[in-house]
């Protein structure tokens, strides 16, 4: 049981260390050209600037992945609910992604991949603990 944790811990800090930087990145610079990428990247979205994915990559995926790291490494009672809300939060954010932008990095099939290791975590957390 300590393994879940731990596992899902190390992948909600990686996220959220990889997160911040770059939701920081959209922030300062809502045209994307700070990071390397253009506005027109979101031609096929109802967004026009980068300012809302900014927004949720460096609060959702950047601090509560942080936050959450903590309740997995100290295995609190709500490590696994918030491993499967921020599971399927990256599950969610990544199929939107490429279905607006297409698949145009390596990181978003590796961080689906990471979304669902967190959110089956997370639920064998809930359901091996009993909460």
């Amino acid at each position: 049981m300590k393994k879940y944790y731990f596992i899902l811990g190390i992948l909600q800090a990686f996220t959220g260390i990889g997160a911040i930087p770059a939701g920081w990145g959209m922030l300062s610079d809502t045209t994307g050209a700070g990071l390397g990428m253009s506005a027109d990247l979101l031609a096929n979205s109802p967004l026009d600037s980068f300012l809302l994915p900014g927004l949720f990559l460096l609060i959702v995926n950047g601090f509560a992945n942080i936050a959450a790291a903590f309740l997995s490494f100290f295995r609190s009672r709500y490590a696994g609910h918030a491993g499967m809300f921020l599971g399927v939060a990256l599950i969610l954010w990544i199929v939107i992604q490429v279905w607006w932008i297409s698949l145009s990095s390596v990181l978003q099939p590796l961080f689906f991949v990471v979304g669902v290791i967190n959110t089956w975590l997370g639920w064998k957390i809930i359901r091996t603990s009993g909460n």
